[in-house]
């Protein structure tokens, strides 16, 4: 399965420390290895999945989509919960 990165979410991953990217990259390869592993919204965000994960004492949420057609995921989000589903139905 390949992994597909929006502009925000790179965005988002690249001011990480290196221990944060650490923590990311395992959480990607659970997404990866589970596409199912995230809760899926509704309503407006209907489609998205999103991921939590804790670094430290910090909760970690990862938007992403399960493209059906191509065997692809692509990543949409990167976050804390502050403001987090606000940002993401902007897009």
């Amino acid at each position: 399965m390949k992994l597909i990165a929006t502009p925000r979410f790179s965005r988002a991953a690249k001011k990480l420390h290196p221990s944060e990217k650490e923590s990311l990259d395992t959480a990607a390869r659970v997404i990866v290895a589970d596409p199912d592993a995230g809760e899926m919204k509704k309503g407006d965000l209907a489609g998205v999945r999103v991921y939590k994960y804790r670094v430290k004492a910090q909760l970690v949420l990862v938007a992403y989509r399960v493209a059906q057609d191509e065997d692809a995921i692509k990543l949409l989000s990167l976050g804390s919960h502050e403001n987090f589903y606000r940002d993401l139905k902007r897009d």
